[in-house]
């Protein structure tokens, strides 16, 4: 009997090579969205740290830079990612009846991904511009903007979005690169779950310390 050995074709690899750039992308984002809330919440401290901690930012270039490379690799990973995105209507409905039908939570995951992800490309492309085009950034900027206009509302639908599609995101990243491992997901939901909702909590004690920060 002879067995012929199946090699990788280029397409495998292609798909292989951009699943492993997506991931490195999400993993990067990932580290830089709870820095970045831990940096706004900053604010509870008072707007002279917040100031402090701009203003640092401001004189290494880090924002000048470090935005405009965010955005690029924002729009890159959510590219990448769109590769599995259904979206016509008749995959979006197979998936909904797949979905409901395996009744999986990590299934379920996948979904809060793509439904999240759909707003966070509108919305975070929206928080990225209007901050990159009104440097400094400063605490009275901030705290103007929230005070006024929708942008509370803004973001009090943006915040848990984020932070459900990064939960979610680093959780399946580690399933499927076999970091977490069988015997530990359990402890890697609570986990998830623990972490997804200490970042919402400070968001929303951030942002209603921004409401009381007085504007000059």
């Amino acid at each position: 009997m002879q067995y012929q050995v199946a090699f990788p074709t280029a397409s495998g690899s292609r798909a292989a090579l951009l699943d492993l750039v997506q991931m490195l992308l999400g993993l990067a984002l990932v580290v830089f969205m709870y820095l970045h809330a831990l940096f706004v919440a900053s604010i509870l401290l008072g707007p002279q740290v917040f100031n402090a901690l701009a203003d640092f930012f401001e004189r290494y270039y880090l924002a000048q830079v470090g935005g405009p490379l965010l955005a690029l690799v924002f729009l890159t990973h959510f590219f990448m990612a769109a590769r599995r995105i259904p979206f016509s209507q008749q995959d979006q409905k197979k998936v909904w009846t797949s979905t409901r039908m395996l009744a999986h939570r990590d299934t379920w995951l996948w979904t809060v991904q793509v439904v999240t992800a759909m707003f966070i490309l509108i919305m975070g492309a929206i928080h990225i511009w209007v901050v990159l085009t009104d440097l400094p950034i400063t605490a009275d900027k901030s705290a103007a903007r929230i005070q006024t206009g929708f942008w509370l509302g803004f973001y009090l639908l943006l915040l848990p979005m984020v932070e459900m599609h990064v939960g979610a995101g680093w959780y399946r990243l580690g399933i499927k690169w076999g970091v977490i491992k069988s015997s530990a997901r359990n402890k890697a939901k609570r986990a998830e779950y623990y972490i997804t909702g200490f970042f919402i909590l400070l968001g929303l004690i951030t942002l209603a310390r921004f409401m009381f920060v007085s504007v000059s």
